[in-house]
């Protein structure tokens, strides 16, 4: 039986009068992709900010690997193994693919016996290594990420996620701004981490990603959930309907 790693249950997130989350429950399984999806003000982004530490719930729970949890901030999350690959990637365009991936969390060797100086070699076998888990081939390891493709840098922070072993995936918009070879190449990252066991949360505007990655959708829509599909057991048209209308 697929072991459920999240579960939100009645989670209001509210700014003052305005109600941005307004009682949702869902769960999500390893190895499942669950698409969030609605219009501009639904509520999507507020979902995301809640999960990842970033906003505080109003009032609901949070259980997390069977724990209830109340992350005070997106490190605290991280730390329990809850990443989030934003749409702007929050890459360090002048650094590697590996110093990238320790950006925060840098090895360190010592010089002459004492002196403290980061472990590059460390950080770019360590890189090589996830990123042919995710099917990523290159040679370009000393160079900085500001010289790749789009898809390759989002390549780059799944890489990441996956290194420091996230249970919890959250990708926003992870294809926007890419052109379509690319975009497939992104799809297949999601449908190979799916087979890895990772649990993924997947924002996005574009139903034929959505269709195509996706085990179940679920539909805001001011603030509430409209609906939640089967993607086998819904369509398009559907899906639009309660992004516009609601249920």
């Amino acid at each position: 039986m697929t072991k459920v790693v999240f579960r939100a249950k009645n989670i209001k997130k509210h700014f003052g009068y305005v109600k941005a989350v307004d009682g949702i429950s869902f769960e999500l399984a390893e190895g499942e992709c669950i698409a969030l999806a609605g219009d501009n003000g639904a509520g999507k982004t507020t979902v995301v900010k809640l999960i990842s530490g970033v906003y505080k719930a109003t009032s609901g729970e949070m259980v997390f690997n069977n724990q209830t949890v109340d992350f005070q901030s997106p490190e605290e999350a991280r730390c329990e193994g809850i990443e989030t690959i934003y749409q702007d990637l929050a890459l360090a365009n002048n650094l590697t693919i590996g110093e990238n991936i320790f950006l925060g969390r840098e090895p360190m060797k010592k010089v002459l016996g004492f002196i403290p100086v980061l472990n590059r070699e460390t950080m770019a076998r360590e890189a090589k290594k996830v990123m042919e888990i995710l099917d990523f081939h290159t040679d370009r390891f000393k160079d900085a990420v500001s010289g790749f493709s789009g898809g390759q840098r989002q390549a780059v922070a799944i890489g990441r996620a996956v290194y420091w072993n996230a249970k919890i995936l959250i990708m926003d918009e992870p294809t926007a701004a890419l052109g379509v070879p690319e975009q497939k190449k992104v799809l297949q990252l999601v449908k190979r981490l799916k087979k890895q066991g990772h649990a993924i949360l997947f924002i996005s505007h574009n139903l034929h990603d959505i269709f195509e990655v996706s085990d179940r959708i679920i539909v805001m829509h001011q603030g509430k959930i409209a609906g939640e599909r089967k993607i086998s057991h819904t369509h398009s048209d559907e899906v639009v309907r309660l992004m516009i209308k609601g249920e």
